[in-house]
């Protein structure tokens, strides 16, 4: 779905699945999406563990996304951790789209994996994609020092969000010319490992030209 605010071109149009461990009423894996008038948020967050516990620590994550989400990456991820004290903490990567000079700044702690795949087919820096370093540590009780990386997009490049629910190269094989959410749908189906709430999120950018089907 394109992801907008009055007035404004959309930037990425995104699609998101996702999965509660079996038996479990409520997932502790979440995502955000924002478009704000600077660019794009593109948030995934995993409250430790599952269940109630997990699921209110990745809600508080989220509130906190949500209040400030025109800051970049580092005081974002600063404000989630003071507003995580005293939770079961989360593990969480977020990438931020500048709108003015098209780049993505990205950056993760704990295990929500992330990559770019590359829109044009091109490689870039030797190779067709780019992989998320994130960071050890639990957003809430142990903050490491934050490292964020910028990276030049192009339209069509797609990032993708993944929590541990999902096995290891969901990115292969995939074909960038189905939707995000057919995308989020296919990894989901194909690598959900059925034994943890699963997580994928899949957002496109568009290079600012306005939404597209």
């Amino acid at each position: 779905m394109p992801e907008t605010s009055v007035g404004t071109p959309a930037l990425i149009e995104w699609g998101v699945a996702s999965l509660a461990l079996p038996g479990e009423a409520q997932s502790g894996d979440l995502h955000f999406v924002k478009q704000v008038r600077t660019g794009a948020l593109v948030a995934v967050v995993d409250g430790l563990g599952h269940g109630a516990e997990a699921a209110t620590a990745a809600r508080a994550a989220v509130a906190a996304l949500e209040r400030h989400a025109t800051e970049s990456p580092v005081p974002l991820v600063e404000r989630c951790h003071r507003a995580l004290q005293g939770t079961r903490g989360v593990v969480m990567s977020v990438a931020v789209f500048d709108r003015s000079d098209r780049s993505m700044t990205w950056l993760g702690v704990g295990n929500v994996e992330g990559q770019l795949l590359y829109g044009d087919g091109a490689a870039r820096s030797g190779a067709p994609r780019a992989g998320l370093v994130t960071r050890g540590g639990i957003v809430g009780s142990e903050l490491p020092r934050l490292h964020p990386v910028v990276l030049p997009v192009a339209s069509g490049d797609t990032l993708i969000f993944a929590t541990d629910g999902i096995r290891e190269g969901f990115a292969d094989g995939l074909s960038l010319e189905a939707s995000p959410q057919h995308l989020a749908d296919q990894i989901l189906a194909r690598h959900g490992k059925g034994t943890d709430d699963a997580l994928v999120l899949v957002a496109r950018y568009l290079g600012g030209a306005g939404t597209r089907g």
